[in-house]
């Protein structure tokens, strides 16, 4: 499933698919529960492949950080996020070295490292197009 599919709601732990548009919203199902529920155009809604972190050179786009946490840890979970925020800081920082500690907050870490633990063990995840994009540009440069 591709992440423009996948919202995450403030106030709302967790992340939705969006099912379906409304008049005055969405109808969106819980990752988590399978649970659907309406909301309306007045909750805070974040469509996941509009997000990015911040570097100090430019915004990573958060697909491509959860590529970077599915090649660390080859394909399997990451750590939990409710590790110590200095664990969490070191991981995100291997994971992403360029990372901007002044922007990127220890409660946005955890975010990624859940959101990316959800949508992994529930196998959304499909880097299928980014290696096959990498291939074509390492026989292109050869």
């Amino acid at each position: 499933m591709e992440l423009d599919k996948i919202l995450a709601v403030s106030g709302k732990p967790g992340l939705y698919e969006l099912m379906a548009k409304t008049r005055g919203g969405f109808i969106i199902k819980s990752l988590e529960n399978d649970k659907k529920m309406p909301i309306n155009l007045q909750n805070n809604v974040s469509i996941l492949s509009e997000i990015a972190i911040y570097t100090y050179t430019e915004e990573i786009p958060l697909k491509e950080v959860f590529l970077k946490i599915n090649e660390k840890e080859e394909g399997k979970e990451a750590i939990s996020h409710k590790s110590a925020i200095t664990e969490l800081k070191s991981y995100f920082s291997e994971v992403l070295p360029e990372y901007d500690e002044d922007r990127v907050y220890p409660s946005d870490i955890k975010k990624v490292i859940q959101w990316y633990n959800l949508l992994q063990t529930r196998d959304l995840l499909d880097f299928s197009e980014e290696s096959e994009a990498e291939e074509k540009e390492a026989t292109e440069t050869e």
